[in-house]
């Protein structure tokens, strides 16, 4: 048996991480001592490295927690999706990293690029594989409503909310100097959630999701360190700032 200290020395997380997934029915102890200690069986770090896993891939515990309370979910299976995920994703960012390089090497003045080479690794076909990971992932078809609506918007409508996505960003390195509570990138953040209305709708611990996801994932993480080095992280603050905020 593990106490909590151990196990969250073992896993690599704070103690206050495995009382929050008691408190919230994610993860259990395997017995509490009289002195009211809680204690964890093998079983717990198959589950934890499960909810790691997950949590890697950007989810919210809110999922997680829908996802490995199903009656037929079934460990084996989840692993190889876990690997196929991983694999895809270990593809996507040496495609992504060579796209940086070959800028690197453009801007140099070393070797041009075309302009096919300067969207490698954003193609349409890619974004319907992540469409596809994402039903794997989500509510199927919440994301294939989503998907449905984004198709429905047609190029010059897709093109203007992709710009306005952009602008959002460009604000938010640019406020990064007055904090991620000031008001300024707090105005952003709420610019950021409206935007997403253009998708879907998701709920706060949704939002924070996401904003863990841009730091998480190394497809997105990738795509923002292009813009600037801190702004995930400063994203994810921000958005942490904003939710606790609309909790109140």
């Amino acid at each position: 048996m593990f106490t909590v200290k151990q196990l969250s020395t073992l896993a690599g997380i704070t103690p206050r991480t495995l009382h929050h997934y008691d408190q919230i029915g994610l993860l259990k102890p395997s017995r509490k001592g009289e002195n009211g200690y809680r204690y964890y069986g093998e079983e717990s770090l198959w589950r934890l490295q499960q909810i790691l896993l997950y949590r890697e891939l950007g989810l919210p515990l809110e999922e997680i927690k829908r996802i490995m309370g199903r009656r037929d979910y079934d460990v084996l299976a989840a692993l190889q999706q876990h690997r196929d995920e991983l694999a895809r994703r270990v593809t996507r960012l040496k495609r992504l990293i060579q796209t940086v390089d070959d800028t690197i090497n453009h801007l140099k003045g070393n070797r041009p690029m075309s302009n096919k080479q300067i969207f490698a690794g954003f193609s349409e076909e890619q974004q319907e594989k992540f469409a596809q990971e994402a039903e794997q992932l989500y509510d199927a078809e919440t994301v294939r409503e989503s998907n449905r609506r984004w198709k429905a918007y047609g190029k010059e409508k897709q093109q203007q909310i992709l710009a306005e996505a952009r602008t959002i960003y460009e604000d938010m390195i640019a406020a990064m100097p007055e904090g991620s509570g000031s008001a300024e990138a707090q105005a952003i953040v709420a610019r950021w959630r409206k935007n997403m209305d253009y998708f879907w709708t998701p709920n706060l611990e949704q939002l924070q999701g996401l904003a863990e996801m841009y730091v998480n994932d190394p497809r997105f993480r990738a795509t923002y360190d292009q813009m600037h080095p801190q702004l995930a992280e400063f994203m994810q603050e921000a958005v942490r700032v904003y939710v606790e905020r609309q909790a109140q």
